[in-house]
């Protein structure tokens, strides 16, 4: 069983940055993709961003790109995937609640996962954090 836990949130002005963390422990090595989802109010949860822990590849929703990056850090304990996510130049419309995601599934496997544009269903990821707030005031 994968435990994901998220750390990091918290509020920032417009034109600010915040680095969410997230750790998947308990089979880490069965972790293939990994990736961020969030949640506004009233809204459908949508993909963030990907990562491919094998490779490194990422995937980055059109809203997000060239803002926010998500990273992998194996330095850290080695018995945990740590992927985090760089927020840069935040908009209020980033604000929502952030949610890690975990599956033993390669990125490209996910059954509603498109590259180019990027999407991907919510429903696809096996686990799951517990989601960090994220509020961007104007």
């Amino acid at each position: 069983l994968v435990q994901v836990v998220e750390s990091g949130g918290g509020s920032v002005q417009a034109g600010g940055s915040l680095r969410l963390s997230c750790s998947a422990s308990g089979a880490p090595y069965s972790t293939n993709c990994m990736g961020w989802f969030r949640q506004g109010p009233g809204n459908e949860r949508e993909g963030v961003a990907l990562i491919y822990i094998g490779g490194d590849r990422t995937y980055y929703n059109d809203s997000v790109k060239g803002r926010f990056t998500i990273s992998q850090d194996n330095t850290k304990n080695p018995r945990k995937r740590t992927v985090d996510l760089q927020m840069n130049s935040l908009k209020v419309e980033d604000t929502a609640m952030y949610y890690c995601a975990a599956d033993v599934r390669s990125c490209t496997e996910l059954p509603s996962m498109t590259a180019t544009p990027f999407s991907v269903g919510y429903t696809d990821f096996t686990y799951w954090g517990q989601g960090t707030q994220v509020t961007v005031s104007s």
